[in-house]
């Protein structure tokens, strides 16, 4: 019987007090672990080896981990759960925002870290699972097409237009569940995979940067409309077909 790989963690800190101790404790639990010191040996490790998930501390000397963080959801396709001190809500947000998957709060109990992590392979294992079995790969609206394989954005006219992984994951949810309410609190349980009500305006921000990208005039939306005191719904008829070759 063939075993299953183990899955190959990158911990990205400055500390080597608790990226050491944390390392050992997560190999005890299954995973392969590869430790950074900072972001420029993170980055080579993403380079040359790339895991399937990072563990990514906020303060860290030079480049810090937002900026790394951003860096990753823009350009790679591996979920990230960031490793924030305690009292720095704003870092979660911005985090949340730029396409982080989740947050611990430090100090952190290591059982706690583990079963995040595990949340959040199972939410990747079973999107890559749906994509993989459906023959319709791509939803289709007002002419746009979002591609669920390549998680490629085109216009009616067949341009790219770039979007980041946490705008992907937003719109898709609203694709998913085309002209359905859903309040901020449903988003950030669908997007991030937990319940987060302190961040509303996570959400906010992030339907703001996705109108820039899909409405032909973001002060007046007629796609991700907004709903009194109910959150947002998307306006339009969606249709699952085959995604564009190009």
């Amino acid at each position: 019987m063939t075993e299953t790989a183990p899955t190959n963690i990158l911990l990205v800190d400055d500390e080597a007090s608790l990226r050491e101790p944390l390392a050992e404790y997560l190999t005890g639990q299954g995973f392969s672990v590869r430790g950074a010191e900072n972001a420029s040996a993170a980055r080579t490790f993403l380079r040359d080896t790339p895991p399937d998930l990072v563990l990514l501390d906020v303060m860290m000397p030079g480049e810090d981990g937002l900026s790394l963080c951003r860096f990753i959801t823009e350009n790679l396709e591996l979920p990230v759960i960031l490793l924030t001190a305690r009292g720095e809500a704003t870092d979660r947000i911005v985090g949340l925002e730029i396409g982080a998957d989740d947050y611990v709060v430090k100090p952190f109990e290591p059982r706690e870290l583990v079963a995040r992590i595990r949340s959040v392979l199972r939410r990747g294992a079973r999107s890559a699972g749906t994509q993989a079995t459906s023959d319709e790969l791509a939803y289709e609206f007002e002419g746009w097409q979002l591609d669920t394989l390549k998680h490629r954005l085109t216009d009616p006219e067949g341009a790219l237009v770039p979007i980041s992984a946490a705008e992907y994951r937003l719109l898709s949810a609203f694709l998913d569940r085309p002209r359905q309410v859903l309040d901020r609190d449903r988003l950030l349980d669908i997007v991030q995979g937990r319940e987060a009500h302190a961040f509303d305006r996570a959400v906010d921000n992030q339907v703001s940067r996705l109108r820039g990208k899909i409405e032909v005039d973001r002060s007046d939306p007629q796609l991700i409309q907004t709903v009194r005191g109910g959150g947002y719904r998307f306006a339009a008829d969606v249709a699952r077909v085959q995604g564009r070759s190009n």
